[in-house]
């Protein structure tokens, strides 16, 4: 056996043992022991920032994971990074969806206020990033990986790894449970200004409320309207904000008593 196949042979084994190990794990803790192991030899990074959401509109959650002091979720906020996540997603897309690495000079995040100061300092050191996403068609929350090293270069061979077992950091993080931080509220949609929130409902609500009176889901009503089930449970929120009730049943009674649809 040739040196090439046994390193070859050696890599092979070293995924399947961390997929393995993937599948078993149930805490925040556990994904950062994990992330902090074996992988570090492939894709060395400080910080990961897990996004996801409806990037179309810009409804982006994240998670934070790092053994760097202060680097946590809750000490970071998406509306400080929107703009960044959003460029990078960008990235991805027009990169043909596959991995790819950038370096910053100045830091990837010189241009970025974060809320918390430490947490501000630290992160603005970081001097490389390797990026790769999911675009996921069926549930509609696309996501966005990013692994951030205080290294002005990423490894040219992590791309080809993150490729490979990206599938199985997605698999662990929609596993456990959201943090307290990461609960959502009503997000806040970018095609209606937040002084409509109380009134009438949009062209874009009435229309998703005449296909809600037929029965349809979150899910029918996003194929039809070719937007995301994502989307369509933010519009869905905002309804019954507006109509001041807890449920789809409650919403269709008062949508038909204002609006006198049949």
């Amino acid at each position: 056996m040739s040196e090439f196949t046994a390193n070859l042979n050696s890599d092979n084994n070293e995924l399947s043992k961390l997929m393995h190990e993937s599948l078993h794990i149930r805490s925040h803790f556990e994904l950062l022991l994990w992330l902090q192991g074996d992988i570090q030899k492939y894709i060395p990074h400080d910080v990961m920032i897990a996004a996801w959401g409806d990037f179309a509109i810009g409804v982006i959650y994240i998670d934070v994971v790092s053994a760097l002091p202060g680097i946590r979720t809750g000490n970071v906020s998406s509306k400080s990074l929107i703009d960044l996540l959003l460029s990078l997603f960008n990235n991805w897309l027009t990169n043909s969806k596959k991995p790819f690495n950038m370096s910053v000079d100045k830091g990837l995040f010189h241009e970025h206020q974060i809320l918390h100061v430490d947490t501000d300092t630290t992160l603005k050191k970081m001097k490389s990033a390797l990026v790769h996403g999911i675009k996921d068609f069926r549930g509609g929350h696309d996501c966005l990986y990013i692994f951030i090293s205080t290294s002005s270069k990423t490894p040219q061979q992590s791309r080809k790894f993150v490729a490979n077992i990206l599938p199985y950091i997605d698999f662990s993080l929609r596993q456990l449970e959201h943090l307290p931080e990461q609960l959502p509220g009503v997000a806040v949609i970018k095609e209606e200004p937040e002084d409509e929130i109380v009134g009438t409902l949009s062209s874009r609500e009435v229309e998703i409320m005449e296909w809600v009176k037929g029965g349809k889901t979150n899910q029918d009503i996003g194929m039809i309207l070719n937007i995301s089930a994502f989307t369509v449970k933010n519009h869905m929120q905002r309804i019954f904000k507006k109509l001041d009730v807890l449920n789809r049943a409650q919403a269709v009674t008062k949508y038909n008593r204002m609006y006198q649809t049949q």
